[in-house]
């Protein structure tokens, strides 16, 4: 008998216990933690449930990057950890670009079965580097997967992607054109402190990263949320723009679809800052539609 206590103590203690203690990321980023599993995955050996919150696809094809970022694998680490954590949303990690269409395919030609795909998820987090190979079908699903309504969330090197795919550009708001200082201290100054993704930072902060020069961009179709404070920094032949005009974050819609970047993300450590991974998760839930924002586009002040 006493046995049997003694078992039925253990077992009720086991079912109180907290199953998904709260990590780092979501108790900065405030949020609840509901655990995995919620999102249509199903269990080990037993059948997909429905879908109960939003998926995010983690999409980072890297074959063809200049300089490999170090810091790839922990970003998309952080950012499945965010939905984990909150129950906000369900991660899918691929750096497989076939994934990327309405029916992906196998190397063989015939349709993959089951997985993420353009017709399945609700957003995108993409940290590509570089000519990412697609084929124009695929593109073509792509484009239409945000302008139709879907999120993109794009971070630090995404900026380089699809140069030869003109369409990207106008989707993104801008395209890379090289990183003056390379890694330097430099001064964000915060646009719109009303924007989910900004509204925890401070009107200027200090901050140490690659800050990424933009090119082909326009104030009249991106709303700038964080640029870099070009006064503050040292004289470089390599700053191309004379207005002092150096976006680091913003937002803009394309079509139906809600779009945000940031350059902010180049070594590995920056996503374990509160601030940067809090702003990526915040952006996310506006991709998503989890949240709303006035975009509009904005001219430059000072």
């Amino acid at each position: 008998m006493a046995l049997a206590f003694l078992l039925f103590g253990i077992c009720v203690f086991a079912d109180l216990a907290p199953q998904n203690p709260p990590g780092p990321a979501a108790a900065a980023a405030g949020v609840q933690l509901q655990g995995r599993g919620q999102g249509g995955r199903g269990g080990r050996g037993g059948p997909a449930r429905p879908r109960t919150r939003k998926a995010v696809l983690a999409w980072a094809d890297t074959r063809n990057g200049i300089a490999q970022h170090d810091s790839v694998s922990h970003a998309l680490a952080v950012i499945e950890r965010l939905g984990y954590e909150s129950g906000t949303y369900d991660t899918y990690i691929r750096t497989d670009s076939n994934i990327v269409a309405n029916q992906p395919l196998m190397t063989t030609g015939a349709p993959a079965s089951g997985g993420p795909s353009l017709a399945n998820v609700d957003a995108i987090f993409f940290l590509g580097h570089r000519e990412v190979p697609l084929e124009q079908q695929q593109k073509n699903e792509l484009a239409s997967f945000v302008r139709d309504g879907k999120g993109l969330v794009a971070a630090h090197a995404a900026l380089t992607g699809f140069e030869s795919w003109p369409e990207f550009g106008e989707l993104l708001g801008g395209r890379y054109d090289e990183h003056p200082w390379d890694t330097a201290n430099g001064t964000i100054i915060n646009e719109d402190p009303a924007f989910p993704a900004t509204r925890h930072l401070p009107a200027s902060f200090p901050f140490v990263d690659e800050f990424y020069q933009t090119k082909a961009f326009s104030r009249d179709k991106i709303h700038v949320l964080l640029r870099l404070d070009v006064s503050r920094m040292p004289p470089n032949p390599g700053v191309h723009r004379t207005d002092g005009d150096f976006p680091l974050a913003w937002a803009k819609m394309y079509g139906k679809g809600r779009v945000f970047y940031s350059s902010l993300g180049h070594a590995a450590s920056t996503w374990d800052n509160p601030d940067v991974y809090h702003m990526y998760f915040e952006a996310l839930k506006w991709s998503l539609g989890l949240t709303d924002a006035d975009v509009t586009p904005r001219p430059l002040t000072k």
